[in-house]
């Protein structure tokens, strides 16, 4: 009989899907069966509306490096064939990494949530054979207090009622309170498992916007480290060969993670919390080292981690890799309940597990070692020629399924487009928003308050970034974090970056510029791009709009990628971000990977000292017009907008990147600070606050507001000595790259003069100024966040 409705809408398979299961089949498949399909056949494990897009990042995986380099920025990995991307940065060394989310299970519980997906990544770097040695963490929620959400429209007279002006407070007020616990459990979660597994967190971002309330994003970043010739494969090759399961016992926590949870939109946590993972970073810990002196041996032919869809996924993607079949024996798999059935463990998404294929007549030095750990290692089945899974439990066959077909989820190329909304807010006249009354020198005291600019110090003091010895620059003092490769002079940086307002407004624009952004922070490091990974989040891909967000948004950072010549080489998509039908931001998180070749070439984001000049490089602001706000905090903060058609020329970013990272490693350039959130403006005023040196400037711009907070692209705020000016601008000349003197690192106060062309800001009838304290600056931007929290004092 054919299955019902309900049972398709559990494992989040259509009908027609279930149509074609058969078809392939030619029989209906068993419970078992069925629910390996419906894993492997979700959003999150086959991408079905995201693989036809994705080919837009390929590119020749061993592509050449840069002339006179050896192989250093040569791809290791093939991009989809691997558990994550690995990159040679010479001495025979590569650095395996990759992001990936975790955002539907954080919804639903974010402590675990959050725990579980540090771990995932974790052990998708494992997989690699690679040391996890770094981890990077980009978080989204909707907003913690009031001043996040947009100024209520007082609407024509009499529109609203005192009632439904109540009402309305009240809703607020719960989204607010259920943002907070969101927020508090996911930083919880992240912290409690990386300090736990001793692995530092070195960097990432957090945003917030209405857009994420009751859906974060919450997607974690890991980077490690192997010689190159070590590298492992997930690939299943040799007939005959044993597997084994390494690790936690299996209980029946995450079964439908992948297809219930995180490939569809929902509406009610309760219903869902069962399908969210619990973890055990102290056994990962153990784990972590076993599996990798196992791997040392030279026993094991492959490993996989059990993430999304347990041992279904492990066993069949590491089959499929390599054109094999297992065979599967569940009554030898090590369980922590009772009475489970073959479907609950094939689907199980217990954490801490992994799964080795060794030769077998060394499985016993395999298991040894894992004994040595005190981690449980057992045989569960063996690599068959044939293509196919066999699964028992004990003498009952519970499961025959050809591989092909169970691993080769359909694909659905839609046909996406803007809707009206969608074209209005780009076009929409920014020239006519009027000045804010306040003047320059609140308005930037209000952006540094901002939970998007104000530092995260509240946040990164719960993380051990110092852990491992290797960390040169954590969070908080520079663009990018970088970690020193111990046994040679490098230094590797890394970061995480992406911006869901400028996608929201144009997701082509928008696309570039989170690729250009987390480049430019590398090259603000002092350090070369050398490869990008990415976490796609987004909203329901069956909605026109959103597939037209996807769609244009991959393209945008195809080409930035190829014109910044950093090539995607791992990533993870997360679709149906979407709840009340409410879409999040699109999102595209981007990790970076740079190489310093010399480790004490680096520089930070603050003024070192006093008395040096402090340039831009990049676009002035002379001509600086509305349409420099489009998408900016700014617009957002003081009009509760998000407006406007952003831009960026991408030729002109790759030069000023260059031009940074040549000024850096002459030793020119002392400072270099990417102009981003909140603008020029802010980014001075960083400068101060995190070198503790005042500045003094002028600037002649046709409207303070948008060249102080406007975003415009490709721009670095650099000091370095005067003396030194004449070599800078040789440089920035010969690369066709615009340099702007703003002023000098003076004193102890921020002072910034409007030129005579500014558009007065009324007060007085001169022009507008900025001048305050740097410790009023530093007070504001440090104890915003914590105070928005109310976890700071009084």
């Amino acid at each position: 009989m054919p299955v019902s409705q309900e049972v398709l809408d559990e494992i989040a398979l259509t009908r027609a899907e279930y149509d074609l299961i058969v078809e392939r089949l030619s029989r209906e498949p068993n419970p078992v069966e069925l629910g390996m399909f419906g894993a492997l056949w979700s959003e999150h494990c086959g991408y079905k509306h995201s693989r036809p897009l994705l080919r837009m990042f390929s590119r020749p995986h061993h592509n050449p490096p840069p002339e006179g380099e050896g192989g250093v920025g040569r791809v290791l990995s093939e991009t989809g064939a691997e558990n994550a991307g690995a990159v040679d940065i010479g001495d025979g060394l590569a650095v395996v990494f990759k992001v990936e989310s975790h955002n539907h299970p954080s919804a639903v519980e974010p402590f675990q949530g959050a725990a579980t997906g540090v771990g995932g990544i974790v052990r998708d770097i494992l997989a690699m054979g690679a040391r996890p040695i770094a981890l990077l963490n980009s978080l989204r929620f909707g907003p913690i207090d009031d001043t996040g959400y947009p100024p209520a429209s007082s609407g024509p007279a009499g529109s609203t009622s005192p009632s439904m002006e109540r009402e309305a407070g009240r809703t607020r007020e719960r989204e607010i309170a259920t943002n907070r616990h969101l927020f508090g459990g996911v930083v919880r979660g992240i912290s409690w498992y990386g300090n736990c597994i001793g692995v530092p967190d070195v960097g990432g971002e957090i945003y917030f916007d209405p857009s994420y309330s009751h859906n974060p994003l919450v997607n974690a970043m890991c980077v490690g480290l192997i010689e190159t010739e070590r590298l492992a494969s997930a690939a299943a090759r040799v007939p005959g060969s044993v597997l084994l399961l390494a690790g936690a016992d299996t209980g029946r926590d995450g079964i439908h993670g992948a297809s219930g949870l995180a490939s569809r939109t929902f509406e009610e946590e309760a219903e869902l919390r069962p399908t969210v993972q619990v973890g055990n970073p102290f056994l990962e810990k153990v784990l972590i080292e076993a599996c990798l002196e196992a791997l040392d041996t030279g026993a094991v032919l492959a490993i996989q981690d059990l993430g999304a869809a347990g041992l279904t996924s492990a066993s069949i993607e590491s089959a499929a890799r390599a054109g094999r079949g297992v065979r599967i024996d569940l009554s030898q798999v090590h369980r922590r309940e009772t009475g489970m059935s073959a479907y609950e463990v094939m689907l199980s998404e217990s954490q801490e597990r992994m799964l080795l294929v060794a030769l077998p007549e060394r499985v016993d030095e395999v298991k040894a070692v894992f004994q040595r750990w005190d981690v449980e290692c057992r045989e569960i089945g063996e690599v068959i020629a044939e293509p196919e899974a066999r699964i028992f439990d004990g003498a009952e066959p519970v499961a025959h399924l050809p591989i092909r077909p169970l691993s080769e989820a359909p694909a659905y190329r839609l046909e996406g487009q803007p809707s009206g909304e969608d074209i209005a807010r780009r076009k929409f006249p920014l020239s006519e928003i009027p000045l804010p009354e306040c003047g320059p020198a609140e308005t930037l005291l209000r952006l540094l308050a901002s939970s998007n600019v104000a530092s995260k110090h509240a946040v990164y003091r719960q993380y051990d970034h110092q852990v491992q010895t290797n960390t040169v620059a954590g969070p908080g003092g520079s663009d990018a974090a970088v970690l020193r490769v111990k046994g040679t002079g490098k230094a590797i940086a890394v970061a995480v970056d992406g911006n869901g307002r400028h996608c929201f407004l144009d997701p082509f624009v928008g696309g570039q510029i989170a690729v250009a952004e987390v480049c430019r922070n590398l090259s603000c490091a002092g350090a070369r791009p050398l490869a990008l990974t990415d976490c796609l989040n987004f909203g329901n891909p069956l909605r026109p709009d959103i597939y037209y967000q996807l769609e244009e948004c991959i393209r945008g950072m195809a080409l930035a990628s190829e014109t910044l010549d950093a090539p995607v080489v791992s990533g993870n998509v997360s679709l149906f971000n979407e709840t009340q039908g409410q879409a999040v931001h699109p999102t595209p998180v981007v990790g970076a990977l740079g190489l310093l070749d010399d480790a004490t070439k680096t520089v930070g984001a603050g003024f070192p000292s006093e008395g040096l000049a402090v340039m831009l490089l990049g676009p002035g602001i002379g001509a600086a017009t509305a349409q420099d706000l489009a998408g900016s905090e700014y617009l957002q903060v003081m009009h509760g907008l998000t407006a406007g058609q952003p831009h960026i020329d991408l030729e002109l970013e790759r030069r000023v990147q260059e031009t940074c990272r040549e000024g850096i490693k002459q030793g020119l350039v002392l400072s270099a600070h990417d102009c981003s959130d909140g603008g020029l403006a802010v980014a001075l005023a960083e400068g101060c606050i995190l070198g503790g040196v005042g500045f003094r400037g002028n600037l002649d711009a046709a409207r303070w507001d948008a060249a102080l907070f406007g975003e415009k692209q490709s721009r670095i705020v650099v000091s370095l000595d005067p003396a030194d000016l004449p070599l800078l601008a040789n440089l920035a000349r010969s690369r066709g790259v615009p340099l702007l003197s703003l002023g000098r690192a003076v004193g102890d106060r921020f002072l910034l003069r409007i030129g005579d062309e500014a558009t007065n800001d009324g007060s007085n009838g001169g022009p507008p100024a900025i001048e305050l304290a740097v410790a009023e600056l530093t007070t504001v931007w440090t104890q915003s966040l914590e105070v928005a929290l109310e976890v700071a004092s009084g």
